[in-house]
């Protein structure tokens, strides 16, 4: 990692990855199963995926690196999400598929990235079971978004997405009945869906661990 960034604070390091699942934890199944009730067909099959979620050292504070699709894309085009998609049988894990998919949306290389732990899978309405890989990002790597998937490269403060006061709960009509889903409006973006319920993983994780947000401000 650069030195050319915020200080790290090894306790804040240590805090985070405490409450952690383990880089090597195995299992693939949705935690979220009550979610995609009536969502999915009975016996649906989940594909495995990975997504990254970077933690950039920056003065103004730690940052979290996002994403915002474009638009044409067949699935979630043109929302919010973190860089990630589908683990290949090439990858070794679902570090290894969230680190090449990272390098290959946003061109930030695997060595620039430090793996601290795992979130719990989370299940998408179009059959993904995701791995979120939550690790710390080098400021100094730039980012080259691949213009095919990916419209624009950004960050939100952690401490933003910390503070539950931030935190909304919406609802819509959706196959038939009305489904609530956690947002996280940011200015003019509206981060949603699986990328919102991943970060409330996170917000439950730290909690059950007894921190709060002006820990990882």
């Amino acid at each position: 990692m650069s030195k050319s960034r915020a200080p790290i604070h090894a306790d804040w390091i240590l805090q985070l990855t405490a409450a952690l699942r383990p880089l090597d934890a195995a299992d693939v199944e949705p935690s979220n199963w009550d979610e995609l009730d009536g969502l999915l067909p009975a016996g649906q099959l989940f594909r495995p995926a990975a997504v990254l979620i970077g933690l950039v050292p920056r003065p103004s504070g730690w940052q979290v690196l996002l994403t915002k699709r474009t638009e044409h894309l067949p699935q979630h085009g043109g929302q919010i999400s973190f860089p990630g998609g589908r683990i290949e049988p090439t990858d070794r894990d679902a570090v290894a598929g969230a680190l090449r998919e990272t390098h290959e949306e946003i061109g930030i290389a695997p060595a620039l990235i430090q793996p601290l732990g795992l979130l719990d899978v989370y299940g998408t309405i179009s059959a993904y079971a995701v791995t979120p890989v939550v690790g710390l990002v080098d400021p100094s790597g730039a980012t080259t978004p691949c213009v095919r998937e990916v419209e624009e490269v950004f960050e939100v403060p952690l401490k933003f997405l910390l503070d539950r006061r931030n935190l909304k709960r919406e609802e819509r009509h959706f196959r038939g009945r009305m489904r609530g889903y956690f947002v996280f409006p940011y200015g003019e973006r509206y981060i949603w869906g699986a990328t919102a319920g991943m970060l409330v993983n996170l917000l439950e994780r730290l909690d059950r661990h007894g921190y709060n947000s002006t820990d990882f401000g």
